[in-house]
């Protein structure tokens, strides 16, 4: 196994940040499960269609065929979220440091408001605290809170876990109201019983809408984690991670090649226009920023020199001191390398040719490799996002088309992290099932959950679940299923409980700000340590 092989490579230190690195990734997960995967559960159990533990059995294993069937697109659009310049220096100790950093954040999140049995979204938790490490480093990087995030992949993101509650409530109301004209039996609309199971029929609905919402939760939710698991494995081990080592021969001939069609396509001379407009865009507001800069410090510069009424005009006892100061990107700047991809193909080609494996590169050598992947797939999504609409279509799914094939080798997840992932959700489930599963049957309505209301409500929560997967986008089981709870109790007309839906919505409301402020605590302090 890779796994141990990478072990014996490490000196006892980076043994123990691995491991440690890992207990805190794989955790993000069980607490996913107290949250997302017991809402997966909560109608099964609550309606005694099964028990607890087969229930939470019985969802694991299709939590683990959805972590396995539904690829990995939800969880590399979770670490696009990232900044280029943190997902090109991962290994540094600063980039270790965010990403340990967003996933405590959001353990904390998570953990607190299933204390309080409140069905809060691990989604919004770990997508805020990816902003807040992204907004911190950016303010400590560059006095700007905003470079630190991607906002157009924020936005697509943000835009779907908004809209999937409100499609949840409506869709679940809807369903009851057309159930109830469809099939007439009154049982079906009836609170479950304390001490009976229901009848055979209305149990092997219930099983089937839970064995549903369990499969699409392990297609989307179970992704979100394995991204972050992944950088992890690549900060700290990159000699056998920053590539997937069972690439084929013929999968790194097609890398070249698409590396070679893309080399093409950026020389025609509409796209070579858009590009070079796009680089002049983007060094234009960075010098604008380091004006900003350069004035907003020019009251602190009297320590060192002497600064006149032109903010490039002043003289300094140490230029290195003034580099810091007023560079707003005193590193290497990865945003910009990615707005001149010719010679970062050229250079790809070169270190791949007539290489019949990964393994026949040095650890330098898969790390460079790795860097020049992620730059130009950054290079192809920037140059579309911004100018897309003034290319003509086929060329832009030609540009598209070759940023996915220049992804495969760095975006990959080995088998044991679906599997480890797929095991903790599950066991998280079990831990911590009942303070779900209660608020969901029993404190959004003001009436009990019905057969009917449940199985509307989970089927329509794993409809949405998987168009989401299908489109890459991450959604809350969470949120869609208890939405839709609220969504069949509006329509039954049995009310909803004020006190419960007001908790959930603050949840709701809070989670983002909440865990951008303390991801970015937690890194903050962090950063105290690595440097």
């Amino acid at each position: 196994m890779e796994f141990l092989d990478a072990l014996s490579t490490l000196g006892p230190g980076q043994v123990f940040l691995l491991i440690t690195a890992l207990v805190i990734a794989f955790g993000f997960e069980c607490v996913n499960g107290f949250h997302d995967t017991a809402n997966a559960v909560a109608t099964v159990i609550y309606t005694k269609s099964l028990k607890p533990t087969p229930a939470v059995v019985w969802s694991g294993i299709w939590n683990f065929i959805g972590v396995h069937a539904g690829g990995i697109g939800v969880a590399f659009s979770i670490v696009h979220l990232l900044p280029v310049d943190l997902l090109v220096n991962i290994k540094t100790g600063r980039g270790l440091a965010m990403v340990l950093a967003l996933l405590l954040a959001a353990i904390i999140w998570n953990f607190a408001t299933w204390y309080r049995g409140l069905p809060a979204s691990s989604s919004h938790a770990l997508i805020g605290s990816i902003m807040g490490v992204g907004m911190m480093n950016a303010w400590m990087e560059h006095g700007s809170l905003f470079k630190g995030v991607n906002w157009h992949k924020a936005t697509e993101v943000a835009t779907a876990l908004l809209v999937s509650p409100l499609i949840g409530f409506g869709l679940a109301a809807g369903l009851l109201l057309l159930g109830k004209r469809l099939i007439p039996s009154q049982k079906l609309y009836e609170a479950p019983s304390e001490t009976e199971p229901p009848p055979m029929w209305i149990r092997a609905i219930l099983i089937g809408t839970c064995t549903g919402v369990s499969f699409a939760h392990g297609s989307n939710d179970g992704q979100k984690g394995m991204g972050l698991i992944m950088l992890v494995l690549i900060g700290i081990v990159p000699a056998t991670y920053a590539l997937n080592m069972g690439t084929s021969q013929a999968d790194i001939t097609a890398v070249v090649e698409a590396a070679r069609d893309l080399h093409d396509e950026l020389q025609a001379p509409e796209i070579a226009g858009l590009m070079d407009a796009l680089k002049q865009e983007y060094m234009a507001s960075t010098r604008v920023e380091k004006l900003r800069r350069s004035e907003a410090l020019a009251a602190t510069i009297e320590p060192y020199g002497n600064f006149d009424d032109d903010v490039h005009g002043f003289e300094l006892r140490s230029p290195g001191l003034a580099s810091d100061l007023i560079d707003p990107y005193p590193r290497a700047d990865a945003v910009l390398a990615t707005l001149d991809p010719l010679p970062i193909a050229k250079d790809l080609m070169a270190a791949l040719h007539g290489k019949t494996s990964f393994e026949d590169l040095g650890s330098e050598e898969r790390w460079q490799v790795r860097t020049h992947l992620v730059e130009l797939g950054a290079s192809v999504r920037t140059l579309v996002r911004t100018f897309g609409d003034k290319m003509a279509e086929d060329r832009r799914k030609v540009l598209m088309s070759l940023a996915g094939k220049l992804s495969k080798p760095v975006e990959y997840v080995p088998e044991w992290v679906k599997m480890g992932v797929a095991l903790c959700l599950g066991l998280g489930t079990m831990v911590g099932w009942k303070r779900i599963v209660v608020t969901v049957g029993e404190k959004i309505g003001k009436t009990h959950l019905t057969y009917a209301q449940g199985a509307s409500a989970e089927l329509v929560a794993a409809a949405t679940i998987g168009l989401a997967d299908g489109f890459g986008m991450p959604v809350s089981t969470t949120h869609v299923l208890s939405s839709g709870v609220a969504g069949t109790m509006w329509a039954n007309k049995s009310g909803i409980q004020a006190e419960t839906v007001r908790d959930i919505a603050l949840a709701w409301i809070l989670t983002l700000p909440a865990v951008i402020f303390l991801s970015g605590v937690i890194y903050w302090i962090a950063t105290l340590f690595v440097g």
